[in-house]
């Protein structure tokens, strides 16, 4: 069976259906299909954010937005001045899908479910007339005579215009490469820290607003930190995974982190605090109540972890038990044994090479009318909707790029 498109889609994900829909809306005489490998679409969507969806972030600046991406910052520039924040929560509410903001920026559907997001794109592929074809998986890839040739375990495809929205999928990869494109090798970009450690061995769900470092660099983030039954999680965490993919793959997940509980204060502030509660509290137990930001259980760790009794009063504190609960406080230190990835927020730094796709198009330098969306690129985001919008705004510019030519 041969199937003729003006445009094909290979990968029934984010990136896949938004470009899809702004070809045909914008130009509903062409012919369009979608072909996912698997056996339902938009299965990313529908996990993401915990089932609610994290469509994109409250940055609405393209020179502020671009610092989220650890890769792509550069070339996303120029993309974000084309299609944002803005331009997504827009797309959404015209489609009558309404936004909301929450406190940290995220931003989700006001109904809290992916669902929405998904009936919102299975409706306009059904109204465009888009074909979404699953159980399609790409086995090759081939162009001659101005058509590309997509064969698949079932049938053979042909279209003028052919849009990659595969995200990690390695044998895509493959395929590429085997057409000379360049494959950055993917890395986890998104992952929490394996630790086993007396000091948080019995406060799973505890968390506390941090800065982590990983010894011997100069990675860096601080935010929310969450003790889990394996080790560390969190925002903060996840953002310093997201840095460090490439370094922290290189040392094969075993590095030693810095923890400062107290985020900003420094060693010598943290001592005069000390001191001063000293003085203030002489006849208080120490460990009975935290003085700073963050859990009791927490800091009743760190205080037995610094050679002090559970029933010791600040007045009997030496200088070394204040000077080593200092050091707990601002310079924790953590053995790091593996990571655990987190399944729903799976991201991969590596894909197809930047410097081989024009940021104007969303084309490959390479080949005519091979355009790239979403992650199968070497783009990559923290956690917060970021990952969303590089979809959402690559999907944009490669359907108005196909539309034009």
């Amino acid at each position: 069976m041969n199937s003729n498109y003006d445009i094909i889609i290979v990968g029934g994900g984010a990136a896949g259906f938004f470009t899809a829909i702004n070809i045909v809306e914008n130009n509903p005489e062409l012919k369009v299909a979608i072909l996912e490998r698997g056996k339902t679409v938009l299965e990313k969507v529908r996990i993401s954010g915990g089932g609610r969806c994290n469509v994109t972030h409250a940055c609405f600046v393209p020179n502020d937005l671009v610092k989220f991406y650890p890769r792509g910052e550069k070339e996303l520039r120029g993309p974000f001045h084309q299609f944002c924040s803005g331009d997504t929560i827009e797309w959404f509410e015209k489609h009558g899908v309404e936004l909301k903001i929450e406190d940290d920026g995220r931003m989700f559907p006001t109904s809290d479910s992916s669902q929405t997001i998904i009936d919102c794109f299975l409706g306009l592929t059904q109204k465009l007339k888009i074909d979404v074809l699953t159980g399609q998986s790409v086995q090759s890839l081939f162009h001659a005579d101005n058509y590309w040739k997509v064969e698949t375990n079932h049938e053979t495809f042909s279209c003028q215009k052919l849009v990659m929205t595969t995200g990690s999928n390695p044998k895509i990869w493959e395929l590429l490469e085997s057409m000379n494109h360049t494959i950055i090798p993917p890395v986890p970009s998104l992952f929490t820290f394996n630790i086993k450690d007396a000091r948080i061995k019995d406060l799973m769900g505890l968390s506390a607003f941090a800065s982590v470092k990983v010894k011997g660099t100069k990675l860096e983030a601080s935010g929310p930190l969450l003790i889990t039954h394996w080790g560390m999680s969190g925002p903060g965490i996840l953002r310093l995974s997201a840095w460090g993919a490439i370094i922290l793959a290189e040392k094969k997940y075993q590095f030693i982190i810095e923890i400062n509980w107290l985020n900003d204060v420094t060693f010598d502030e943290a001592m005069e605090t000390l001191k001063e509660l000293k003085q203030e509290h002489a006849k208080k137990v120490v460990s009975k109540k935290s003085p700073f930001e963050f859990p009791n259980r927490l800091w009743e760790s760190l205080v037995l972890a610094s050679g002090i009794d559970n029933e010791m009063k600040w007045a009997d504190l030496t200088k070394i038990q204040l000077t080593n609960l200092a050091n707990q406080l601002t310079n924790g230190q953590f053995q790091v044994n593996g990571k655990s990835t987190f399944k729903e927020e799976f991201v991969t730094a590596g894909g197809v090479d930047l410097r081989e796709i024009n940021f104007k198009t969303m084309e490959s330098k390479l080949h005519e009318n091979l355009f790239f969306a979403g992650e199968i690129v070497n783009i990559d985001a923290i956690t917060g909707g970021f990952n969303f919008q590089n979809a959402w705004t690559s999907g944009f510019i490669a359907a108005n790029s196909i539309i034009a030519s």
